[in-house]
């Protein structure tokens, strides 16, 4: 069982927990409840458990947006923070959009407050309440064996859109994306029964080469069309065709279909089940050859006809900000990753770079030369410049994953297997459980400042375990058998192994570890690192070159502060490498998207100021994806006097606000604020100070 309700004491009420997910959720009620259960099949959405309790009140201790539903599901209304919301004398579900998805079902009247710090359920009389949970984590439904031909190949990729829950509009909403099948190479072509490999009624040609068919299928996947390779690339419907390249811009042309399809179907959907204003439609409206109500309810290839008749020049300024590019080696294997790409709708691109010119700081920076007396984590040499690749980067998304050989740089080093490890991960304790490891008694300030990070959220259970001068077998120990779901190391390493009090340990010796996510901070980390995640964990940063200690104690508390946030792997390391004096040495190695923490509220973001007057400052806000709130979720900043609520990942303009509002909004927020090109942050509700 995924997901399980629990009672609570203090506060009086439940709470929701999904061991899969370490995702948690607090329902405070006005008197103690004894829940009651019924069939989660009875439940008007798709939930994963439920329970009934008898109240007159639920409350949440974090502000959450709320869409009321009548008795059929369908969206009646949107609510934010600031607004209040009445309840009719009739059957409807309160939808809660949490870290875990909740739908209340009341069937007396009331109120629901949404406030800067919470959301309160409020009914006019005691009543039996049904509570649906649904976790953010979404398995494959099975696993595709095929041979290594690349018309099988083709057939296979053909079968991943089965997960597809919907072709309407309304697909560009993440819960209705599910995680596509899984492929394996073997002997025969093999669907397991229930992946539905018939397609719809939309096609994609593609030129006759591995590649051209791993491109093609994140875009294939979202229009729930069939693969093929043949002369003349096309995207064919029942309505028209649409000639593609058959050159090396095959890719960024099925690239632009997958932004542009993807963005004017978000477009669409605001007058969908959910209607609501996005800052991204204002601007483009005239811009339309088409009405958005019209559009809405017509078959997709008439949508698709009709979405093509926009200059995509108009709309490549207004798309949210793509979260991943993949970087896959034109070869059979390769199709063994395809499925986990698509999961994000990443973009695919080929494994190609080119050797770098020098390895960065193999010799002393300007900097390093001005600290005379810097003290590094253990510099070492790599002895071939060969090792590295620089990726032609051709995309403007969060992370840019490497899946060929070689050390990438300005990229992450991605590996199948940590992919692989969530999949397979078993339910894990309710507390997250993080092991700081300081293995030199010089890097203390490190640890200092990760002791009053790491946990400083009451309401989620960290357990915070901390060890110095853990000697190899002991460090062994905790990697293989400790269950920690991050690991913060601080010290020295080496290419071939982690420093330890008796000598090194390398990771590599080892045949399995049991843990989640890691920063291995220290020089030279990343053959560490990457034996990590071919042996079980699911990702985490390491470096390349040298680390000069100072500039290493600000990237941890960065780190761990961020990470302590919510933010994925690949949004931490971004901020913190465009704010920090973190530098281009550290990368992502293994799943760029994974996490320790749940962000509540919806999406991470950072909020970007500037004081335009004595009293005025210009307002803004960057927004990343999660694995609960990946593209296309709407995110909004929850300050009154801002209109931007818009699709994330992305960012928005600034706006004038005035600096009494901003400060009493800053009073209750959490996120990281960007003023003067330094990062201020809010650790606690409570004011704060700008200077």
């Amino acid at each position: 069982m995924t997901i399980e309700f629990e009672t609570t004491a203090n506060p009086v009420g439940l709470e929701v927990h999904d061991s899969l997910e370490q995702r948690h959720l607090q329902i405070e009620t006005s008197a103690s409840v004894s829940p009651g259960s019924i069939d989660p099949d009875e439940f008007c959405f798709t939930v994963d458990e439920t329970c009934t309790i008898e109240t007159d009140e639920i409350v949440f201790d974090h502000r959450y947006a709320v869409t009321i539903h009548d008795q059929t599901g369908q969206a009646i209304s949107n609510f934010e923070a600031g607004e209040t919301a009445e309840l009719d004398d009739r059957t409807q579900f309160v939808g809660v959009s949490a870290p875990i998805k909740l739908y209340v079902r009341v069937d007396v009247p009331g109120t629901i407050d949404i406030s800067l710090t919470g959301l309160r359920i409020t009914l006019e009389q005691e009543g039996v309440v049904e509570l649906g949970a649904r976790s953010a984590h979404d398995r494959p439904a099975g696993t595709i064996t095929t041979p290594p031909d690349l018309e099988s190949v083709a057939e296979a990729i053909s079968a991943v859109p089965s997960a597809l829950k919907t072709t309407s509009p309304e697909r560009t909403w993440p819960t209705l994306r599910g995680h596509p099948p899984l492929i394996e190479l073997g002997d025969h072509l093999d669907v397991p029964e229930g992946i539905d490999r018939t397609g719809g009624n939309v096609e994609l040609v593609v030129p006759n080469e591995y590649l051209a068919v791993y491109q093609a299928a994140p875009l294939a996947f979202f229009l729930g069309a069939t693969v093929r390779t043949g002369p003349n690339p096309r995207l064919e419907t029942p309505l028209f065709e649409r000639s593609l390249a058959a050159d090396d811009t095959f890719g960024d042309e099925i690239a632009q279909l997958l932004k542009r399809f993807f963005f004017l179907d978000c477009l669409t959907r605001t007058e969908g089940i959910f209607q609501y204003d996005i800052i991204e439609r204002a601007p483009l409206e005239e811009e339309l050859s088409f009405d958005l109500v019209d559009i809405y309810d017509k078959p997709l290839p008439v949508r698709l006809e009709r979405y093509l008749e926009i200059p995509y020049d108009v709309i490549d300024p207004h798309t949210p900000r793509w979260p991943l590019t993949a970087y896959v080696p034109d070869k059979p294997e390769s199709v063994e990753v395809v499925p986990f790409v698509v999961n994000e709708l990443g973009i695919i691109r080929e494994s190609r770079g080119r050797t770098p010119n020098t390895v960065p700081q193999l010799e002393p920076t300007t900097t390093q030369l001005v600290r005379s007396t810097a003290e590094y984590r253990s510099p070492s040499t790599y002895d071939d410049e060969s090792a590295f690749v620089v990726p032609r980067i051709r995309d403007k998304s969060v992370e840019h994953a490497w899946f060929g050989d070689a050390i990438p740089q300005n990229a992450s080093k991605a590996t199948i297997e940590a992919y692989r490890n969530q999949i397979d991960r078993d339910a894990r304790s309710e507390s997250i459980e993080i092991l700081v490891v300081c293995n030199d008694a010089r890097m203390i300030d490190e640890h200092d400042l990760l002791d009053e990070t790491y946990g400083t959220r009451e309401e989620l259970p960290f357990e915070i375990h901390s060890e110095f001068g853990v000697d190899s077998d002991q460090l062994a120990t905790l990697l293989t058998q400790g269950g920690y779901d991050f690991l913060h190391y601080i010290g020295h390493a080496t290419e071939d192994g982690i420093r330890c009090p008796d000598g090194d340990l390398d990771v590599r010796t080892l045949e399995s570890v049991d843990l989640g996510v890691f920063f291995l901070n220290a020089c030279r980390s990343y053959e560490q690192g990457l034996a990590l995640t071919r042996r079980g964990a699911f990702g985490g940063v390491s470096t390349y070159s040298d680390v000069v200690n100072e500039d290493a104690v600000e990237a941890g508390e960065t780190f761990a502060r961020l990470l302590n946030r919510g933010f994925s792997l690949r949004a931490a390391l971004e901020i913190a490498q465009q704010n920090t004096a973190l530098g281009e040495q550290y990368l992502i190695v293994g799943d760029g998207s994974a996490d320790i923490a749940q962000s509540d509220g919806g999406s991470p973001g950072v909020v970007e100021l500037e004081r335009w007057s004595e009293h005025e400052f210009g307002f803004g806000i960057r927004t990343y994806s999660t694995k609960e709130y990946k593209l296309g979720t709407v995110s909004a900043s929850d300050l009154e006097s801002v209109v931007d609520t818009h699709l994330s990942p992305g960012f928005t303009p600034l706006t004038p606000v005035d600096e009494e509002k901003l400060l009493e909004y800053l009073t209750w927020t959490e996120l990281p604020i960007l003023f003067n090109e330094r990062l201020h942050w809010n650790d606690g509700i409570g004011p704060i100070t700008l200077e």
